[in-house]
C-alpha cells in the first residue's frame, strides 16, 4: 500500500544502513506496519505490527518514520 525507504551510511562496514516502514491490508482486513531494517545488501531484520484501523496504524508509521529521521536516516529519492 504504502513504503518509506531511508538510509544511513555505516562507517563501521563502509556500507548503508536501511530502514523501511510500510502500512498494508493483511488477510483479516486488519492495517500492518512493517518495518525493515538492516545493512544494504544482508541479511535484516523486521517486525509487524497490526492495527484496527488505517488512522491508528498511519500515526505509528509516522512516528517510527519521524524518529529514523532523527536518528540520521534521510528518504531514498
Amino acid at each position: 500500500m504504502l513504503s518509506c525507504l531511508m538510509y544511513r551510511p555505516c562507517p563501521k562496514s563502509g556500507r548503508r544502513r536501511y530502514y523501511r516502514v510500510e502500512l498494508s491490508y493483511n488477510l483479516f482486513e486488519e492495517i500492518s506496519v512493517l518495518r525493515e531494517w538492516g545493512l544494504a545488501g544482508g541479511r535484516g531484520a523486521s517486525r509487524i505490527d497490526i492495527y484496527g484501523s488505517l488512522r491508528l496504524a498511519s500515526e505509528a508509521a509516522d512516528r517510527v518514520r519521524n524518529a529514523t529521521l532523527k536518528r540520521g536516516y534521510s528518504r531514498a529519492a
